[in-house]
């Protein structure tokens, strides 16, 4: 039928973020989703128009789960445990799998082939999500009783380290060096509970 599509597209768009997280968006043709997906690349292309646009496809889904699992790790009661569970959660998705698989979001923005002005939005998109999560969490009286900067500053530090800590996985693939720098970031941000 005419305009319908002729295959399982949230299993598509799965395998096609499975491809672009681990290959990078710049390493990744269309020809390797088709073959990770089993849906023919004249189809993807009918699709989707082209992998530029398919790759915003999968990422809206992606930012959307991302967002949604980073606002229930930030819902723990005291903001040590919300901001440890942040980083834990974040630290968790990019060791996942073999090779690891890092992040998507710094992955596609450090890609030199993802360069693309609607790429750049949707990075932008959700990154300002993440810092908007992170101030409002941080803008509790609890959480502002305790910081050693404004929210706004903090949350904007919080999301720079978890850029590097991005870095510093794919460099050193040792998650607990890796929290132990955000209990060290955590530690220096929040003055002890009374």
């Amino acid at each position: 039928m005419a305009g319908q599509r002729q295959f399982d597209e949230r299993r598509t768009l799965e395998r096609a973020r499975e491809v672009f997280w681990l290959k990078g968006y710049g390493a990744t043709s269309m020809q390797d989703i088709a073959a990770a997906s089993g849906v023919l690349r004249g189809s993807l292309y009918n699709a989707y128009h082209d992998k530029e646009t398919l790759f915003l496809r999968v990422f809206e889904d992606y930012a959307e789960q991302f967002l949604a699992d980073a606002a229930q790790a930030l819902s723990r009661p005291t903001i040590d445990d919300a901001l440890r569970d942040f980083f834990d959660f974040t630290i968790t998705s990019m060791t996942t799998g073999v090779p690891t698989r890092g992040c998507l979001t710094t992955k596609t923005a450090i890609d030199i082939k993802a360069d693309g002005e609607r790429i750049r939005t949707a990075l932008r998109d959700l990154l300002d999500k993440m810092e908007q999560l992170l101030h409002q969490r941080l803008s509790t009286n609890e959480a502002r009783s305790r910081l050693a900067i404004p929210p706004a500053e903090a949350a904007r530090l919080l999301i720079t380290l978890t850029r590097g800590i991005v870095v510093m996985e794919r460099v050193y693939q040792d998650p607990a060096r890796l929290r132990a720098t955000a209990t060290s970031l955590i530690d220096a941000l929040l003055s002890p509970a009374a």
